[in-house]
C-alpha cells in the first residue's frame, strides 16, 4: 500500500523561517566581504526585517527560533534594528549602494 501524500506543511522543515532568513543574512555577509559594505549592511537589515515579517505573519508553533520572546517584543526588536541598520547604510555618503 502506498502512504497518502504529505500535506506541504509536513514536508516543510519546523525551522524554515529561520533558514530564509539565514539564508539572506548570508548574502549580505558575502556582499560585504567582497567589499559592497553598503548593498551588503542593506541586506542584512532586509534579513531582520523580513524576520520580523515572518514573526508577526506565522503563529507561535510555526515561528520557529524566530520566536524569542512575546510575539510584539520580538518585532519590535526586529523591525527595529532593521530600520537601523538600512537606515545607517543608506544615509552614509561614502561607497556605493548599486545593484549589480
Amino acid at each position: 500500500m502506498t502512504s497518502a501524500p504529505r500535506s506541504l506543511r509536513s514536508r516543510l522543515p519546523v525551522e524554515w523561517p529561520m533558514i530564509v532568513v539565514l539564508a539572506v543574512a548570508v548574502v549580505g555577509l558575502l556582499r560585504v566581504a567582497t567589499a559592497h559594505w553598503r548593498e551588503g549592511s542593506v541586506t542584512l537589515g532586509a534579513a531582520l526585517l523580513i524576520a520580523a515579517a515572518l514573526r508577526a505573519a506565522l503563529p507561535p508553533d510555526r515561528a520557529g527560533l524566530l520566536a524569542i520572546r512575546s510575539k510584539v517584543l520580538d518585532i519590535l526588536a526586529y523591525s527595529g534594528l532593521g530600520l537601523a541598520v538600512v537606515l545607517l547604510a543608506v544615509t552614509i555618503t561614502r561607497g556605493s549602494l548599486t545593484v549589480g
